[in-house]
């Protein structure tokens, strides 16, 4: 008799297992598909994204890109002892832009080192200040040749020591 209740047993703790096994695989599978679809999936354009997608159809989509020098300069830190390192590529609307870019050097060199200048390590240390500063070294540079003149700023370099 003892003979005969061991594999009931044994068929029980069998189902069990398996039971546990298909469960974690389904949890592992419902996992994966949402870390995909967060962080890896394409994302479907929103109305607000749609929208600047037509405004920005009546501007042309891709300009020139021109380099920058680097600029060297001394945050504006109280003890003055940190420096920024930054290079940039600015993409303009057209040749006639680019002209103005060498004729306007002196200008440009001179209005972006204030800018950089005038910057502490805690106005350039998150994600959402370097997009301010692009679109600050945007402004400046559309002020000295004109507006609509750089369509973007891309930063290639930046050292914060």
């Amino acid at each position: 008799m003892a003979d005969e209740e061991l594999p009931q047993e044994e068929k029980k703790g069998g189902k069990l297992k398996w039971i546990i096994i298909v469960v974690l695989l389904l949890a592992l599978g419902a996992g994966g598909y949402f870390a995909y679809m967060k962080f890896m999936a394409p994302e479907e354009p929103a109305a607000e994204e749609t929208a600047s997608e037509q405004s920005s159809a009546e501007t042309p989509q891709e300009g020139i890109l021109k380099p920058l020098p680097v600029f060297l300069v001394n945050l504006a830190d109280p003890l003055g002892r940190r420096y920024l390192k930054l290079g940039v590529e600015v993409e303009v609307r057209d040749e006639k832009v680019l002209e103005e870019l060498e004729t306007n050097q002196a200008k440009i060199k001179d209005s972006m080192l204030l800018l950089l200048s005038s910057k502490t390590y805690g106005e350039l240390s998150t994600l959402q200040d370097k997009i301010e500063l692009k679109n600050q070294i945007a402004d400046r540079l559309n002020q000295v040749l004109g507006n609509g003149s750089v369509l973007r700023v891309y930063i290639t370099e930046m050292v914060i020591q």
